[in-house]
């Protein structure tokens, strides 16, 4: 199972029930912080509450599928070349993973250390300012991109990260961050960046199949685009 991230710039086997129909949700209601704190306690089975895409090549071909990474920028030799040979990073870093989630992916680890402290957290106490404040704001999508083969710590910072609006446009974050996971791997790096970014006023619904586009900091016309289903998970 997943454990919280800590970012750096703030922030008995049970019968398995019908799970709710998933869709991100951009702000909890009664409904879905009940089934996720549920799924929490052990009370039923967990609720999805993130996706995750894995970019990792085996066989020549993305875990994630075919059609996981297309180029958005650059042409095809620009995905060929991260295929043939994945580790090879003289030509810029590989982000290795992304994961997407929202408001009740943080309510359910919420929700697991009430339990670990032994406490019960009720649905009025889960959707109370307290605790909402320590969650994403509503309407936002939190995107993790980790990345390896960095030259330098610093060059995290050339990443461009953005999200296809329904018209074409191209979205930004609303800001951005990294977690506290950056660490120097024989002569590159490698850590997690964070994005946030507001997909509703992009006019993507909550289970709209977002596309999130990546440059990395390497001085190339190559980009790429990674699409995100988010009717995939709450």
């Amino acid at each position: 199972m997943r454990k919280p991230t800590l970012l750096t710039a703030l922030f008995i086997s049970l019968p398995l029930l019908s799970g709710p129909a998933l869709a991100w949700v951009p702000q909890l209601e009664e409904t879905t912080a009940k089934n996720v704190i549920d799924g929490a306690y052990g009370r039923r089975a967990p609720v999805t509450t993130f996706l995750s895409v894995n970019l990792g090549v085996k066989a020549g071909q993305f875990v994630a599928g075919p059609n996981a990474v297309t180029a958005y920028m650059g042409g095809p030799a620009c995905v060929d070349g991260w295929l043939a040979d994945p580790t090879d990073t003289t030509g810029g870093s590989r982000p290795t993973a992304i994961t997407a989630s929202g408001q009740a992916d943080q309510l359910f680890f919420q929700a697991q250390d009430a339990r670990d402290s032994f406490k019960n957290l009720n649905v009025t106490e889960a959707l109370s300012e307290e605790y909402a404040t320590q969650r994403l704001a509503n309407g936002e999508l939190r995107v993790d991109v980790a990345v390896a083969g960095l030259p330098t710590e610093l060059a995290r910072n050339a990443y461009l990260v953005r999200m296809k609006s329904k018209d074409g446009k191209l979205v930004a974050p609303v800001r951005s961050t990294y977690v506290n996971d950056f660490k120097q791997d024989g002569a590159t790096w490698t850590g997690t960046l964070v994005y946030y970014f507001a997909p509703l006023k992009a006019g993507l619904g909550a289970g709209a199949k977002a596309e999130l586009l990546i440059k990395t900091e390497a001085d190339t016309e190559c980009a790429y685009s990674v699409p995100l289903d988010l009717g995939k998970f709450q």
